[in-house]
């Protein structure tokens, strides 16, 4: 049994905000390997380059944001659910762009390895909303029998 239920969540949540506020950046802007599928990639468009630009400075702004909201004093399950249903929003952002008609999770030039099946960006956005999930949950009330 979790001793500190809220001081996990907490924990998850701020990890979760970290990784969305510098992964985009880093990933798409800084790190060369990934980077070249990105900003540093001369086939992109200067307008697909701008909304690349757009996600990496909303997402930076969602995980201050979640960070500056863990910080609240009071009820943690507040802060806690507050701060995942900021981070959900990239995340799940991410996962619903490849609903729409002519989009790809990668250009056809670069081949990504998969991991467990399933394109990194994918796999990567899984992970972080189930540890939102997860925190959400630590600090849900339980339920009293009526």
């Amino acid at each position: 049994m979790i001793k500190n239920r809220s001081a996990v969540a907490r924990l998850l949540t701020a990890l979760v905000a970290v990784v969305t506020a510098a992964g985009a950046l880093l990933a798409d802007f800084v790190v060369p390997a990934t980077a070249a599928q990105h900003m540093h990639n001369d086939a992109w468009a200067p307008h697909a380059k701008f909304h690349d630009a757009q996600y990496i400075v909303m997402s930076i702004l969602l995980g201050l944001l979640a960070l500056a909201v863990l910080r609240w004093r009071g009820g943690a399950r507040d802060a806690v659910w507050t701060a995942c249903a900021i981070l959900t929003t990239p995340w799940l952002g991410l996962l619903s762009a490849l609903l729409f008609p002519g989009t790809a999770i990668e250009d056809p030039e670069f081949d990504n390895p998969a991991v467990l099946g399933l394109h990194p960006q994918v796999f990567l956005s899984a992970v972080l909303l189930a540890l939102l999930l997860t925190a959400a949950l630590l600090v849900a009330r339980p339920r009293h029998p009526a």
